[in-house]
């Protein structure tokens, strides 16, 4: 049985506010009008045998001899299964919220809680696609990283390896302290209540979610509670928790990394209507392992992902296959496609370069008082 998207999912031209020379937009979705609907059973598949071959790989990356091939080969190839299961939470906050209920709360049990990474933290998203804050400073998943000096770039990767460290924070201390200082709260809820790679952003979780937020909230520290449990009666040593960490940061890194290639991220701060949304973004077209790998669970399409969100992943091959084929020529939409990640991030790398200090957009992300 298949779950359909919801008519509001799918906009047509008229009611998304877009520019007349993005009407385009109608004939693509015509060629794909039949592809917006979701198969639990792909998602079901998919999602517990990548998460199930991860776990058991985690087994043997913890009890391999140290430093072992068997070693070595194991976490790398549960950081990708991870990296893969993981990616499911951007399926889940596309969908309306009613369906599939039972497929995210399996995820919250098997990945978001052991990651500190429940889903609706990523609740935010559904904003990376409005094109009020689409690659503004509210946008919380742009950097100008295409239009600011390289050294912006270099800052943006050295948050991954501490993003382990933040969610044990602030899942272990931050939000249990914050049920009780009404000011501490609204600073967890506006500064660390998003999975944003924006380090500036700065938006209240939506009071909708919060009975939400504060369930998981109490189930996250629960499982840190258990975890120090153990680690105090020598269960689990300090050794462990730093191949824990390891593994963590580094299949979160993996994340960081790949999101190099999903836009040109040279926009200045300005909004952006929905084709010059469409315009900065990136399809990876090129068929290698490093693309099956890098760029799971339809992360390849970006550039299709932002031109019909709702669209499910399992249908994106074959719906840029249709408007490859169909498309005119010269239709915007063929100018987003890379042959590779490398190219992708050539392109970021070389506009970065040619950016002096000066001429940096991330000015305007910076708080007013740091805009030097």
């Amino acid at each position: 049985m298949n779950a359909t998207s919801s008519p509001a999912e799918i906009p047509s031209v008229a009611s998304s506010g877009v520019d007349k020379g993005f009407a385009w937009r109608d004939e693509a979705r015509g060629l794909i009008a039949d592809l917006f609907e979701r198969s639990p059973a792909i998602y079901w598949t998919d999602f517990l045998l990548s998460t199930a071959a991860g776990w058991a790989l985690t087994a043997v990356y913890f009890t391999a001899t140290p430093w072992s091939a068997l070693q070595i080969a194991a976490f790398l190839v549960a950081s990708l299964l991870f990296f893969r299961s993981g990616t499911f939470i951007h399926e889940i906050v596309h969908m309306p919220g009613k369906q599939m209920v039972w497929f995210k709360r399996t995820w919250n049990v098997l990945l978001g809680i052991p990651f500190l990474m429940p889903w609706i933290m990523y609740s935010n998203h559904i904003e990376h696609h409005n094109h009020r804050r689409f690659g503004t400073p509210s946008d919380g998943e742009y950097l100008p990283l295409g239009s600011s000096p390289i050294r912006e770039t270099l800052k943006y990767l050295a948050q991954a390896p501490l993003a382990p460290l933040f969610m044990l924070i602030r899942f272990g201390v931050l939000g249990p302290l914050s049920w009780f200082n009404a000011r501490l709260r609204h600073w967890v809820l506006t500064r660390a209540s998003a999975a944003v790679s924006n380090p500036y952003y700065s938006e209240r979780f939506p009071k909708r979610y919060e009975n939400h937020l504060r369930t998981v909230e109490a189930i996250c520290l629960g499982y840190i509670a258990i975890l120090a449990v153990l680690v105090w009666r020598d269960a689990i040593s300090f050794a462990q928790v730093g191949m824990g960490y390891l593994l963590l940061a580094f299949t979160l890194g993996l994340n960081w990394v790949r999101n190099l290639a999903a836009h040109r991220y040279v926009n200045d701060g300005a909004q952006m209507d929905h084709a010059a949304q469409v315009d900065d973004s990136i399809n990876i077209t090129g068929q290698t392992w490093l693309t099956v790998a890098f760029f799971p669970v339809g992360l390849r399409y970006h550039a299709l992902h932002h031109l019909f969100p709702a669209l499910p992943y399992h249908n994106m091959d074959e719906a840029h296959r249709r408007l490859m084929k169909n498309l005119p020529a010269d239709a915007p939409y063929r100018a987003t496609n890379r042959d590779s990640f490398f190219a992708a991030v050539r392109d970021l790398w070389q506009s970065a370069r040619q950016t002096p200090h000066e001429q940096s957009a991330m000015r305007a992300w910076l708080p007013r008082s740091d805009r030097t």
